[in-house]
């Protein structure tokens, strides 16, 4: 057996950032074997709205047909107060958005997603029903071993295993989720069932004192939203989700715009949602073994940049492996020039500085949009109601190439 054939790179989940990865790394000639714990592919939550920052390479990929047909191009960014229904800001994106950041912004059910994604890596590339226990990291190779008893060695192990990673985990020797302070519900609701919602084709931000709902359309004339709260505090459960009793989402809204308790009401109440991040680490690679996307970076949901962040990261690892891979031998030795440290190192200093902004930009918007009553709520509503302040919250993050450009210091800028 040739050494191409015995130099892998092992991916650990079957998300949206381990699966981009696959694809991405295609394009170098670079296959990868993807171990998932689940027994079906099968995305955690609703719908996912993906901005221009990763939708343009799933234009580059040809995939972005195939998206189109389960999608929604999203038709304007509105903000209003929560309570009256005032409108406070509204930004037409369709056409001005693509035009320009160069690509769309659309709403799409996670499992279309992720099936559209799959079929483009190819079902025989992905193991299911492989549940990580283990990482035996030695310096030549890194040892996966799987609780059904199973094993596989790897020159690259990729975590791509979400927010709850057991490689980052298996990496630090703990746990380092920390709550929010914000708790949500999430819904899926048809378009006809809420006659009182204004502007149903665009991204709306209902915000006022303690809470917000988001919504967005997801195609299959469905709304995706999530509603969030300033409560309880602290998260009284071990797990990120808790039950719900039936009107419990109203204890905080139920004097807000009809339009908002209709969403909210439509559907039976959801489990509560504890809306967990994780702080920024110094490194994301220990030898053999890196990590991508939430893995690397989970962040609270209030910018919409977990995936669009996830999509970032692999089109940068894979380009930067792209750079390591000798075509007769696989990934270089750890000496030589172009090595897979080499590529980690740089992967890790054109993406850490500009996901770390993300993050505390993700986690200061809930502050941002739950301000009480008075002039700094008076000076945010100004702000985003102009087009210059929308673009300020959000031109940095959509306006980004990262197959192209270095994130500069509004972007995020490098960290060595």
């Amino acid at each position: 057996m040739c050494a191409a054939e015995t130099r892998r790179i092992a991916v650990i989940g079957a998300g949206i950032g381990g699966l981009t990865l696959a694809i991405a790394l295609r394009q170098y000639g670079i296959s990868v074997d993807i171990y998932e714990q689940t027994e079906e592919l099968r995305e955690v939550g609703a719908a996912v709205a993906l901005s221009a920052n990763a939708t343009r390479f799933f234009e580059r990929f040809g995939l972005l047909e195939k998206l189109a047909s389960c999608s929604f191009e999203v038709s304007a960014l509105i903000y209003r107060d929560g309570r009256s229904g005032r409108l406070i800001g509204k930004h037409q994106m369709v056409p001005d958005y693509r035009q320009r950041f160069g690509a769309p912004f659309v709403g799409i059910h996670r499992a279309d997603l992720q099936a559209v994604l799959s079929s483009a890596v190819g079902l025989d590339r992905i193991a299911l029903r492989k549940r990580l226990v283990d990482i035996h990291n030695t310096g030549t190779r890194a040892g996966l071993r799987f609780d059904d008893g199973s094993t596989a060695e790897a020159d690259l192990v990729v975590g791509a295993d979400g927010a709850r990673s057991v490689v980052r985990r298996c990496m630090l020797g703990y746990d380092d989720a920390m709550y929010s302070g914000c708790s949500g519900f999430r819904g899926v609701v048809p378009i006809d069932k809420l006659p009182s919602l204004p502007d149903p084709t665009a991204l709306q931000f209902w915000v006022g004192p303690g809470g917000h709902l988001l919504h967005y359309p997801m195609g299959k004339n469905h709304i995706n939203f999530l509603l969030v709260e300033r409560h309880p505090a602290p998260w009284p459960r071990r797990e990120w989700m808790m039950p719900a009793t039936e009107g419990e989402q109203l204890r905080h809204f139920a004097q807000w715009h009809p339009a908002v308790v209709e969403m909210i009401t439509a559907n039976p109440v959801s489990d509560r949602w504890g809306l967990f991040h994780r702080p920024p680490l110094g490194r994301w690679t220990k030898g053999r073994v890196t990590l991508l996307g939430d893995a690397a970076h989970a962040m609270a949901p209030h910018h919409g940049q977990g995936a669009n962040q996830s999509i970032e990261d692999a089109v940068v690892l894979a380009a930067r492996l792209g750079d390591t891979w000798d075509r007769g031998a696989g990934i270089r030795d750890p000496g030589s020039s172009g090595s897979l440290i080499d590529a980690t190192s740089r992967y890790e200093q054109l993406r850490r500085g500009r996901t770390r902004k993300v993050q505390y930009a993700s986690i200061s918007t809930a502050d941002m949009l739950h301000l009480p009553d008075g002039d700094n709520a008076d000076r945010r509503n100004a702000r985003l109601g102009s087009f210059e302040g929308a673009l300020h919250h959000l031109g940095w993050v959509h306006e980004f190439d990262a197959s192209t450009q270095e994130p500069g210091e509004r972007q995020g800028g490098t960290w060595l």
